[in-house]
């Protein structure tokens, strides 16, 4: 049993876990616009994606387990041990000396930050009532926002000026802050206890999700889809599935339990997690593309249109307190499904050229669609269980997300990539293109006006695309929400899962 004594330093908390929300949410932008210097002094230009898949991947793989690890151990000594694991993959990071060490250090860092991702929401659930929790996840939103930011412009002004190596070192004071603000105002009492952990249903979940993640990464880049390397991966994937699934369902102390699935409240959630997962990545991976190529915009302001969403994402998840309070989470939630899908439609529906200014608009309404319905889907399935299960039930909330988003990544990245080469491939006799970057086609020196309109009208209709299947999958999300049962029904399903 683990008893909580925050009190009044409760703010001092916060703080602590707002930093450390920070170093997992600007690791990624901030390494992004220093990779050109890095591959020009570490080499391997071919694995850099890498770089940023390995982090992805054993962040998301271990968010499972770090939840289960919480409910055993405490929060504060999963989150502290976490923290010390990202700290050691950055200083490591930051001597590697080629491309294969820097990989090996990003995974490391990915497997501190999967501690962090689980373990930051479920400590906010726990010290602050469901009035608070809006307002608090606002907070923490924010800094998601913020990072957007800030990363990209501070990563490059880092690798410009002073050197790459910097961007991982920048890491080790802010995490020391936070290892002392969370030892000396977040207190815990936790009484000794003979942990049972499924190791065995563990290792099987992380190899299964670890090589599902690989299909995702590296399916269409490192080898074709339908080919037999591929199908050899999805087959092993589907029998470690079915294996994992056998072994959690006959668990008593699961990583993933059963009775995740069979409450309806958050298996339907989560289903809605998935599908807001992979939305998010359908602007955040290709519109500042589109908007340099297309719109003719510079990098700086591709990069604030991109950021536009974290204007509403943050006020409308703050805001959301007062609504669900009202007429509950999943009525919030809906809400907010409703707005991801008029956002989505609202994208295709732009006039063309799109105004930039109309793009700022449909960003930032897509993003407070995402907070109203993230964070009362965070703070309703937080509230149906007792603390003993918060962190399970929080990580599976996280991990469900991080999954939409590499399924994003790949699905996008097929629908874009299918559809600009296909046009391409249609202009055999009118103009020579020898180069499959976009960006480098559209600055080629002597490019016909004709061919710089046809790039631009191919980048258009596989951004048509790629928001046709934004709107598939912001159905998916409303379905999700819709077959979460009312708040009536959610109050015997607490007691359900509360007492399994």
């Amino acid at each position: 049993m683990i008893e909580q004594t925050v009190g009044h330093d409760r703010r001092w908390v916060l703080v602590a876990l707002m930093v450390t929300m920070t170093l997992a949410a600007m690791d990624i932008t901030i390494v992004s616009t220093a990779i050109p210097q890095i591959v020009s002094d570490l080499g391997g230009f071919t694995k850099f994606s890498w770089v940023f898949s390995i982090y992805l991947l054993a962040q998301t793989v271990t968010i499972p387990l770090y939840g289960k690890l919480s409910d055993i151990f405490g929060r504060r000594n999963i989150l502290l041990f976490g923290i010390a694991v990202f700290l050691i993959g950055s200083a490591a990071s930051a001597v590697s000396w080629n491309i294969g060490s820097l990989i090996t250090f990003r995974g490391i860092q990915g497997l501190g930050a999967g501690s962090i991702m689980a373990t930051v929401n479920t400590i906010a659930g726990d010290i602050y009532s469901v009035q608070e929790r809006a307002r608090i996840q606002g907070y923490l939103s924010s800094i998601w926002g913020v990072s957007a930011i800030l990363g990209p412009a501070l990563g490059g002004a880092l690798a410009e000026y002073v050197s790459w190596r910097w961007i991982f070192l920048i890491n080790l004071p802010l995490g020391c802050v936070s290892i002392g603000l969370l030892t000396t105002f977040f207190k815990e009492s936790v009484v000794p206890a003979k942990p049972v952990i499924d190791y065995k249903g563990a290792i099987l979940i992380l190899c299964t999700l670890g090589l599902l993640f690989v299909f995702l990464l590296e399916g269409g880049q490192g080898w074709p889809w339908f080919s037999l390397p591929s199908m050899a991966l999805l087959a092993l994937i589907l029998l470690l599935g079915a294996w994992a699934f056998r072994t959690e369902k006959k668990s008593a102390d699961a990583i993933m339990p059963a009775w995740l699935w069979k409450n309806k409240t958050l298996a339907y959630t989560n289903l809605a997690m998935v599908g807001m997962g992979i939305v998010m990545m359908g602007p955040e991976t290709f519109l500042p593309t589109f908007t340099q190529v297309s719109l003719g915009v510079g990098v700086i302001a591709s990069g604030f249109i991109l950021a536009s969403m974290s204007i509403g994402w943050p006020t409308a998840s703050a805001l959301s307190g007062k609504l669900y309070l009202r007429i509950g989470f999943r009525e919030t939630s809906l809400i907010g499904a409703v707005l991801v899908l008029a956002a989505t439609v609202g994208f295709l529906l732009l006039p063309r050229p799109q105004p930039v200014y109309m793009l700022v608009i449909d960003q930032a309404l897509i993003g407070a669609g995402f907070g109203l319905l993230s964070t009362p889907s965070m703070v309703g399935v937080q509230s149906m269980v007792p603390w003993q299960q918060r962190g399970v039930v929080t990580s599976a909330n996280v991990f469900s997300r991080n999954l939409g988003q590499s399924l994003g990544a790949a699905i996008f990245g097929a629908v874009f990539n299918n559809t600009f080469l296909h046009q391409m491939k249609s202009t055999t006799g009118r103009f020579s293109v020898s180069s499959s970057n976009v960006m480098e086609i559209i600055h080629m020196p002597g490019l016909p006006a004709s061919a710089k309109a046809f790039i631009r009208d191919s980048i258009n209709l596989s951004m048509q695309h790629v928001y046709w299947g934004c709107v598939v999958f912001a159905l998916v999300i409303l379905y999700g929400i819709c077959r979460v049962p009312s708040r009536k029904r959610q109050e015997d399903s607490a007691s359900t899962a509360g007492g399994r």
